[in-house]
């Protein structure tokens, strides 16, 4: 009797145990009180059941069969880490018939595609509401970026809410119990400062294009198209592009991020290499910012075209963020002034980078609201203010050099008046000196002028008579010199003669880019880019660039020399060689006459001979300078 009375008592307290460790481990309802205008549910509060294969209706969801396998978040904000995978997610809400307030579920992600909504009614049955970006924006419940369904404050039962949900994108699941009067005033001041947010990416944008416009540095507009691409990005991922700008295009929608991040990417290293004169500063980093550039843009239309779930690893911009940043840096200790600005500029956006990446892992202390939800926003703008302040130092300091030079100028030309001053006393000095010594003897010669008056007269004739004949002299001298050189050039333009000889008429590479630049323009100046006439000198010995677009053409450009290794007076000995040779001398010989290597002479010669194939009717055709015919391509 006694041990059947413990046994009772054990079983009891055995009942009692499990019923409180069941109570402790069941789902945490979320009850609606007053003075409570939001709450996002975290954790126990939230239940998720995964279903790769999508194969679970709602009645089995439901069913009391189901009810032990959805598990608590172990996060506070639950991911769809699976891509394209359904997962069921469940909420507990217990009314409150005091709150007389309107009230909604908010899904703060934007970037779902599909959520299936069961909402539970007072007669115990189910609503399904469809929602995600995969949908026409029209078709929303409520026009807003983020969805948003009302639901019933009906009854004392608690009531159980199903999601089901399916992205192509690493979803944070953030559902929030909001009244209709905090969600209206949230959402207002939240498109107020997107209007912020995106009135400063365009006034920055605006004011750069005017100044590329001004100035034409490539500088100011790959930086407007960075902030563009930017404001494209977060337009994207906001939801704000797919409200107003494409509410009727979801496939677009789908990828419209993809497109805005790989444009970010790739102008970020363009601007990082022309604000910082990478290619001249640091020539390796140059390389390789280009092969990030080129990888970059592989890598999106692999995704484009073959698995456009790739495109949700976003952080692969680490990559070129990191080499921008590093560029910074390295440019910076190299002892370039405006990277200082760069760098800081580009740690805001790395912290904030980094936080993101840290949430997306998991670590959910870091995650504490709306500033860090926003936090790369934040450093976007804090970034675009230091890019904009390098980009002015930059400009600060090259009109501080440029001052300096003045200055340098100023003094000089200073210094330059000044010895000018004293030159010009001593030689006033010595000039009063001459003049009195020159008084004291005026008076010995002036007896003897007179006898020398007529002499002078008589030489004054012969001079004239001399002069005369030496202008006649000069004139023939100068004619017989052009002969020379006309017959010499003609000579060696016609007959075989040995290297030293042709080298007299064409000595050095100036001589031949003066010939190259005068056969070559003979017929005026005409830009290839934009069709410009006129030109300056460019910073190459003798090319011309285009004073309108600013394209520099050098002498051997379309020429026969372009590209080409040999040394221009042996190449244009060569071209002559052949040409006079009817193309019949071999590469051996061309090698020993020029020195150089038999294989290059091969090469080059070919390609001579080749021309000279293709333009037999203009050779037949020439007298003479034939093998200047085969210059211009």
């Amino acid at each position: 009797m006694l041990n059947r009375f413990f046994n009772k008592i054990f079983l009891l307290l055995l009942a009692i145990s499990l019923f409180s460790i069941s109570g402790l481990m069941a789902q945490q309802p979320v009850e609606i009180q007053n003075g409570v205008a939001q709450h996002i549910f975290t954790f126990k509060e939230i239940e998720v059941l995964e279903d790769p294969s999508n194969k679970f209706t709602f009645e089995e969801i439901r069913s009391s069969k189901f009810d032990q396998k959805f598990k608590a978040s172990a996060t506070s904000t639950p991911q769809t880490k699976n891509l394209n995978k359904t997962y069921w997610f469940r909420i507990k809400v217990k009314p409150n018939e005091t709150v007389e307030k309107p009230l909604i579920l908010e899904f703060f992600d934007q970037t779902i595609d599909y959520i299936t909504a069961y909402i539970p009614q007072a007669d115990k049955s189910y609503n399904l509401e469809t929602l995600g970006d995969a949908n026409a924006f029209d078709k929303r419940l409520i026009h807003h970026k983020n969805f948003e369904i009302p639901i019933q404050n009906e009854g004392k039962e608690t009531q159980t809410y199903y999601f089901k949900i399916r992205s192509s994108q690493i979803a944070d699941v953030i559902i929030v119990l909001r009244t209709a009067e905090w969600f209206i005033s949230y959402a207002l001041d939240e498109y107020f400062y997107f209007g912020i947010f995106y009135g400063m990416i365009l006034v920055f944008s605006f004011y750069n294009l005017i100044m590329f416009i001004a100035i034409r540095q490539k500088q100011y507009l790959y930086y407007v198209l960075y902030n563009l691409s930017v404001g494209f990005f977060e337009m994207s991922s906001d939801g704000i592009a797919y409200q107003y700008l494409w509410p009727n295009a979801p496939a677009w929608n789908q990828v419209a991020y993809a497109f805005a991040l790989c444009a970010t990417s790739i102008f970020a290293l363009l601007f990082t290499r022309e604000l910082l004169f990478v290619k001249a500063k640091a020539p390796k980093l140059n390389q390789l910012i280009v092969g990030i550039i080129a990888a970059r843009l592989i890598f999106f239309a692999y995704c484009y075209l073959f698995d456009q779930t790739l495109f949700s690893y976003k952080f692969v911009e680490a990559i070129p963020l990191a080499v921008a940043f590093f560029t910074g840096i390295y440019i910076y200790k190299n002892g370039y002034q405006p990277a200082r600005f760069f760098v800081l500029g580009y740690s805001f956006l790395f912290v904030g980078f980094t936080l993101k990446f840290l949430i997306m892992l998991g670590v959910s202390w870091l995650n504490f609201g709306a500033i860090s939800y926003y936090s790369l926003s934040f450093c976007f703008v804090l970034e675009m203010v230091f890019l904009s302040f390098a980009i002015g130092d930059k400009v600060r300091l090259l009109k501080l050099k440029k001052d300096k030079a003045q200055q340098k100028i100023i003094r000089q030309m200073a210094i330059n008046a000044k010895l000018k001053d004293t030159v010009n006393q001593e030689l006033e000095t010595k000039v009063e000196e001459r003049t009195r010594e020159v008084y004291h003897k005026s008076l010995i010669i002036e007896s003897k002028n007179q006898a020398l008056e007529e002499v002078n007269a008589l030489l004054q004739k012969q001079a004239e008579e001399i002069s005369r004949m030496n202008v006649l002299l000069e004139q023939d001298n100068e004619q017989l010199q052009t002969s020379v050189e006309k017959v010499s050039r003609d000579r060696v333009m016609n007959t075989e003669v040995d290297f030293e000889e042709f080298s007299k008429i064409y000595p050095d590479k100036e001589s031949c880019y003066e010939f190259l630049a005068e056969l070559k323009w003979s017929k005026g100046y005409h830009c290839r880019k934009c069709s410009s006439d006129h030109y300056f000198s460019g910073h190459i010995l003798h090319s011309r660039r285009c004073s309108k677009c600013g394209y520099e053409e050098s002498v051997t450009t379309y020429t026969i020399f372009h590209n080409t290794r040999i040394p221009i007076n042996k190449a244009f000995y060569m071209i002559f060689l052949i040409y006079s040779s009817k193309g019949k001398i071999s590469s051996h010989k061309l090698s020993e006459l020029l020195s150089i290597r038999q294989s290059t002479c091969w090469t080059f010669g070919t390609r001579i001979k080749k021309v000279m194939d293709d333009r037999k009717k203009t050779l037949k055709k020439t007298s003479k300078n034939g093998w200047s015919q085969l210059v211009i391509e």
